[in-house]
């Protein structure tokens, strides 16, 4: 059968699902927004349910609802974690259309209390291996030095881990940092942390929803291979103007946001600094660390079938060691979005992406100027068609351009030696189409389905190397090492040509039978392609890591996943509780040869060889979402493991070509979250993380050559550090609960490792000085820090 005949094929089945689904009774649509009656803020997730039909749908990320119905008379329930629910009667005898406003249960200062889907939803729905946090809850979570982090509070998930203390970034189901998709209003993050982990880049105050996908991943996603996180920023309250932030020990935050066509439009303005190096000051230390980061964005409603959002973000880390070096990193975000509907069943996005990592490096001693970074240019255009209460369709396409810049070096004054250098840059472009289908096939069955065609174009200008069997690294059999190869030539192409290119057929699919009105069962598969990889031989995201494309020696990761999990509600939804199951693979995983050299390597493919890794494991999550005491537990029991095996029956691979853990691969994972309400006044909470140590590879013995001592290692990563684990606890105080008006305050009391753990980030060996004898020596970051932050707003 040819791809022709498939094709049309598959458009005769579509055509068949379309006629079915539409030629019924006569049938009206109702659509529109709902919103927070307090700002007029739109509400993604929000439930509407019909009662006398037992179907609902849930709002978009635009807080647009639309669904299909027989004529007749409903009752119309609209219910949302934190905020009242409301019924009311509607006679469909036409098409209409309703915006509804709801209120809050109480009014505090998180105005917005999001939680993508109510428990009993989440039963039905095809969706699985997907984690929502509200941000009343990481708010109440304490954090290092007082400030409320997003990144950290997905590490109290299940399948979610990071590379220990003050590391950047996060890791899913043992897929390592850079094959998570990181959005910030769609826009893409390449460094997420501040301060080199310390702190992340996302605003807790500006953020109105969050959603991490971990497994069946919807097909208007791609690009990663491990994890979307996908990250939505206010838009501000086009009611009334208001104030609010935050004062702390290390850092401060203010937001401001008001209407500017009351009821049309509105801003929001949030700047976050830090500025602990003050102190260090006061002490004549002359180190520098702070970072400082700018969050905006304007919406306005043209009609009623038009509204545009322009947002923006912009973030910088100094950080300089006396005159010895410093450093500036961040991102830069912007977005424009036109939201049109076409008609009441069919709602369209479209984007115009702008996202850059820059990082600079001034080495003082040597008059030295380095710059790298990654820029790309993003246009994205989704529609979802509504087509009835059963069944939905979303498609799209996608085009990202990519400038890589691998370093610039400059003579950072007159009286440098340095002369300008700049290596090759690189550039690529990657277009995509998706279609995804959400289908209630009976009362008890539900699946999604999707199809994504990504394909990844590697462009000049550029001069490449070419090497005997195209081996840019070669196999001393002598030596039993791998080594560079020699270039037999080189190879010019002009701007724009193509160099290689690649394609893949991404499918997605899930589905969920209801066994029970509160209990369900979910299986998912998702197929996707990463075209861009870190080069890095480190476990967690540095700044001076260096993006670089797909080509004819970097293969792109190809992940196949499958994951299996029982779903159950009871005690009337107050309690809920999650265990999935997942395995997946990755082709093309990149390893490094001993020895390799990543930092202005301009030929990096003579140290990097294609390997494969996988990985596997169980998650539970075990939620109390209702009283006085809410929180959750998370346990995951996972192996992420990799393998470089030898190209040829002689080449011995990395690590003699055996699977070895990953340096992200945690074999416990355990995190206990609660949060008590003691009264109107007092709140308090706490989180317990206890960990499997990270791998590392330790040295096993010594030979002496000439002189020289040089050290024996243990196969790779066969050790583990110790046990991670500590216990963090806070307290908020609101001292007039009752007052809506005005301004408002609270204090958040927390102390983060309040046994003060002497968590090992690292583990050296070094010879004694005195004694000549071999000894370790463990770095540990943070032992116990109490902080305090007095938030307010008015």
């Amino acid at each position: 059968m040819n791809t022709r005949t498939i094709v049309r094929l598959a458009f005769i089945a579509l055509t068949l699902v379309l006629g079915t689904v539409m030629n019924a009774q006569e049938k009206f649509t109702l659509s529109g927004t709902i919103s927070d009656k307090n700002n007029n803020e739109t509400l993604i997730g929000v439930n509407v349910y019909i009662v006398e039909l037992n179907t609902g749908i849930a709002t978009n990320e635009y807080g647009f609802y639309s669904i299909t119905l027989p004529k007749g008379d409903y009752t119309l329930q609209v219910s949302y974690v934190g905020y009242q629910t409301s019924e009311e009667k509607i006679a469909l005898t036409s098409n209409i259309k309703k915006n509804i406003s709801i209120a809050g249960d109480s009014e505090q200062l998180d105005e917005i209390i999001v939680e993508t889907d109510k428990k009993a939803a989440n039963i039905r729905k095809p969706e699985m291996s997907t984690n929502k946090l509200t941000i009343a809850e990481i708010k109440k979570m304490p954090a290092v030095l007082g400030e409320v982090d997003v990144l950290k509070s997905i590490l109290q998930l299940p399948g979610v881990t990071n590379s220990g203390e003050g590391a950047s970034g996060f890791n899913v189901r043992g897929g390592s940092a850079d094959q998570n998709l990181i959005l910030l209003d769609e826009a893409t993050v390449f460094n997420s942390s501040h301060l080199f982990g310390f702190f992340s880049v996302f605003n807790s105050d500006v953020i109105k929803d969050l959603k991490l996908y971990k497994g069946g991943i919807p097909a208007r996603f791609g690009g990663r291979v491990s994890s979307v996180l996908d990250i939505y920023q206010k838009e501000g309250n086009s009611n009334g103007f208001h104030m609010n932030g935050g004062i702390g020990v290390v850092s401060s935050r203010l937001l401001a946001e008001g209407p500017i066509d009351k009821g049309n439009g509105s801003f929001i303005i949030a700047g976050r600094g830090s500025y602990a190096h003050l102190f260090l000051k006061l002490a004549d230390n002359k180190n520098v660390a702070y970072f400082y980061d700018l969050n905006t964005k304007l919406s306005y409603k043209l009609n009623p079938n038009n509204n545009l959002f322009l947002s923006g973000y912009f973030g910088r880390d100094v950080f300089s060691i006396n005159d010895i070096f410093s450093n500036t990193y961040g991102n830069t975000l912007v977005n424009l979005r036109w939201n049109h509907l076409f008609s009441d069943q069919l709602f369209s996005n479209m984007s115009l992406i702008y996202s850059d990592y820059y990082y600079g490096l001034n080495i003082k001693l040597q008059g030295l100027d380095w710059a790298s970074g990654i820029q790309n240019y993003n246009f994205k255009y989704d529609l979802k068609h509504y087509i009835n209460d059963k069944f939905k369709l979303s498609y799209g396409v996608n085009a990202v351009y990519y400038d890589f810049n691998p370093g610039t070096v400059d003579p950072s004054d007159g009286n440098s030696g340095v002369n300008h250098m700049q290596l090759a840059k690189k550039y690529a472009f990657e277009p995509a189409i998706y279609i995804q289908a959400e289908n209630d096939l009976t009362k008890k069955l539900s699946v999604s389905y999707g199809l994504r065609y990504s394909m990844f174009y590697r462009l000049g200008e550029q001069t490449i190397n070419t090497y005997a069997n195209n081996q840019a690294v070669v196999f001393n059999e002598a030596l039993q090492i791998y080594e560079k190869a020699t270039p037999t030539g080189t190879e010019s192409f002009n701007k724009g040509e193509t160099i290689a290119s690649f394609d893949n057929l991404e499918p997605r699919a899930a589905v969920a039978y209801q066994l029970t009105e509160n209990q369900s069962l979910k299986a998912s598969y998702n197929r996707m392609s990463q075209y861009i990889h870190l080069i890095s031989n480190t476990s967690s995201i540095t700044p001076l890591d260096v993006w670089a494309p797909s080509d004819h020696f970097i293969k792109p990761q190809i992940l196949d996943q499958v994951a299996l999990g029982y779903f159950r509600n009871f005690k009337n939804d107050n309690y809920s509780i999650e265990i999935e199951s997942f395995y997946k693979t990755v082709k093309n995983r990149i390893d490094y040869i001993d020895g390799a050299d990543l930092i202005a390597n301009e030929a990096i493919e003579q140290v990097i060889l294609n390997g494969k890794a996988r990985s596997y494991g169980l998650e539970v999550l075990f939620r109390k979402s209702s009283g006085k005491f809410t929180g959750f537990v998370s346990y995951t029991l996972s192996r992420s493991e990799q393998q470089t095996p030898g190209r040829t029956p002689t080449e011995t691979g990395i690590n003699g070509g055996d699977w070895y853990r990953t340096g992200y691969d945690k074999l416990h994972n355990l995190s206990v979250t609660g949060n008590y309400e003691f009264n109107k006044k007092w709140s308090f909470g706490g989180i317990f993380a206890l960990q499997t140590g990270k791998p590392v590879t330790y040295p096993n013995g010594q030979y002496v050559y000439g002189d020289i001592v040089v050290p024996t290692y243990e196969n790779r990563n066969s050790s583990s550090l110790t046990a991670y684990h500590h216990l963090d606890i806070s307290a908020t105080y609101i001292p007039k609960p009752n007052k809506k008006k005005g301004w408002q305050g609270e204090w958040v009391f927390s102390i983060y490792n309040i046994y003060n753990r002497a968590n090992a980030a690292s583990i050296s060996f070094r010879q004694n000085v005195d004694t000549g004898a071999n000894e370790a020596s463990r770095l540990s970051i943070f032992g116990i820090i109490p902080s305090v932050t007095y938030n307010f707003k008015f």
